[in-house]
C-alpha cells in the first residue's frame, strides 16, 4: 500500500474516532504529498522521495516546538511534539546514536577518511545509507566526532 493510499485510510479512522489532533497531522502529511506531486516535475514520486517529505514534516514540527518552548509557550510546543510522533509513525524504524556510529565508522574504515577535510565526502556516503533511518543531524554529529 503506497503512502498516500494508506494516509487516507488513517484520515478516515481519525475522523471516525473525532482524533483531532491525528486528523490535522495526516492531512498536513496528505497536503505535502499532493503539494509535491503536482509541483510540476515529471519525475515519478518514489517512496525515498516520501521519507524525505515526511523527514522535512517532522522536523519542521519539531523545530517550531523548540521555538515555542524557547519563548514559553508551552500550549503551543505540546501539539507540535505530538504532530511530530504521529508522523515519525510511518518512518523506517530509526537507528540509535549506536548504530549509526556503527554504519559511520564502517564507511569510513571501508573508505579511509581521515580528518575534517574529508567530512563532506563522508556526510554525503553517510546520508545516502542510511537515508530514511537517521536524520542529518546525528549523522554529522556522529561524523564529526570520528573524524575529529
Amino acid at each position: 500500500m503506497s503512502l498516500q493510499a494508506l494516509i487516507m485510510e488513517d484520515i478516515k479512522t481519525a475522523m471516525k474516532a473525532k482524533d483531532t489532533l491525528k486528523l490535522e497531522a495526516l492531512r498536513a502529511v496528505k497536503s505535502a504529498l499532493l503539494l509535491e506531486q503536482t509541483s510540476g516535475s515529471e519525475k515519478e514520486f518514489a517512496p525515498e522521495d516520501e521519507i524525505k517529505l515526511l523527514q522535512r514534516l517532522v522536523k519542521q514540527r519539531k523545530d517550531s516546538a523548540a521555538i515555542y518552548v524557547s519563548t514559553g509557550r508551552n500550549d503551543l510546543a505540546e501539539p507540535e511534539i505530538q504532530q511530530a510522533t504521529i508522523i515519525e509513525a510511518y518512518l523506517p524504524k530509526q537507528l540509535s546514536e549506536e548504530e549509526v556510529t556503527q554504519v559511520v565508522a564502517k564507511i569510513i574504515a571501508d573508505n579511509g577518511f581521515a580528518g575534517m577535510a574529508s567530512m563532506g565526502q563522508l556526510m554525503g556516503l553517510a546520508s545516502k545509507q542510511l537515508a530514511g533511518q537517521s536524520d542529518g543531524k546525528t549523522i554529522s554529529t556522529v561524523v564529526k566526532k570520528l573524524l575529529s
